[in-house]
């Protein structure tokens, strides 16, 4: 989502989360340096920490309530991102974890460094709940990496398989942005349960907009393709595995054969872009549908706008 989208409010108050993770890490040249493309990705907003932003706005918002629940969200996310660039996703999707000494030390001391910011900032926080949904969340984080992928057929096993997976590695975080930002507004009980499962709806969404976008020149390189490659299960790949030539797929994922791959991403195009769209499409209706329940204001609407943008990347 570009910065634009946000309010000039809101991104005042993102631009005061960002200096908080600045001053937290500026200092720490080798965080930086690991960990670099994750604390700061180009050109994409804190998404995180501008949904625990509009998950307070629903209720009663203060920023020095929850600014430090929105920076923590930011730092824990560069954290699962930097431990994630140790997880060989072929070897998990085969149930052959890597065997032997770790060959990637540094970049594991970089990710359990923020955490342990993430945790001093979870701890600023004036409400103790934050701690539980942000612990949740990680938790969710690891079991979803240590699942091993889903198998690409028969189709409904893969997909309900492969759903319950990214819930945990991908929206888990989202869940817990949107009930610390929530519950540190003094949200109601129920509020909070409700912008969770929203949060849960439009986690999936983002992410199978990704897997989407991997496959088509929109993704802004030059080879598209990138999960097959590295031999990823993804939702496209899983349609497609049904809808095509299943048996030449699972075969092309573990080649290094470029002609084989090329193929496999062509029928991945043909056959598992439609149907994932529609999943995405399934997924931020239910989001919206939720917010139904929320009390009407700019905070809600923002938030019908992320879900909206959920569907338009993939278009």
């Amino acid at each position: 989502m570009r910065q634009a989208a946000f309010s000039p409010n809101l991104s005042a108050d993102l631009q005061q989360v960002e200096q908080i993770i600045h001053e937290r890490t500026r200092a720490r040249a080798a965080v930086i340096s690991i960990a670099g493309s994750h604390l700061s990705p180009p050109d994409v907003p804190r998404l995180r920490a501008a949904l625990v932003l509009l998950a307070a706005q629903t209720a009663h918002y203060r920023l020095e309530r929850v600014i430090h629940a929105a920076a923590a969200v930011e730092l824990i996310h560069a954290a699962t991102q930097t431990h994630n660039d140790l997880v060989d996703e072929a070897e998990r999707r085969r149930s052959q974890p890597r065997i032997g000494p770790w060959n990637h030390g540094v970049a594991l001391m970089v990710g359990d460094y923020l955490f342990a910011l993430a945790a001093g900032e979870m701890a600023l926080s004036p409400d103790p709940r934050v701690i539980t949904f942000f612990t949740e969340a990680v938790k969710q984080i690891t079991e979803g990496v240590l699942m091993p992928a889903a198998p690409l057929r028969p189709l409904e096993e893969g997909r309900a398989h492969h759903l319950e997976r990214i819930a945990h590695t991908d929206a888990a975080l989202i869940v817990a942005a949107c009930k610390a930002g929530a519950a540190a507004a003094d949200a109601d009980a129920e509020q909070i349960e409700t912008l969770g499962r929203f949060g849960h709806e439009l986690g999936l969404a983002l992410r199978l907009g990704d897997e989407m976008r991997d496959f088509t020149e929109r993704n802004g390189s030059t080879s598209p393709g990138a999960s097959l490659r590295a031999g990823t299960v993804t939702l496209p790949l899983i349609f497609a595995a049904s809808l095509g030539d299943g048996a030449r797929l699972m075969a092309a994922l573990d080649s290094g054969d470029a002609a084989d791959q090329s193929w496999a991403i062509d029928e991945v195009r043909r056959y598992g872009l439609t149907p994932t769209r529609a999943e995405v499409l399934r997924c931020a209706e239910g989001a919206r549908g939720l917010l139904t329940r929320i009390p009407p204001g700019p905070g809600r609407e923002a938030l019908a706008r992320v879900a909206d943008y959920a569907v338009q990347r993939a278009a």
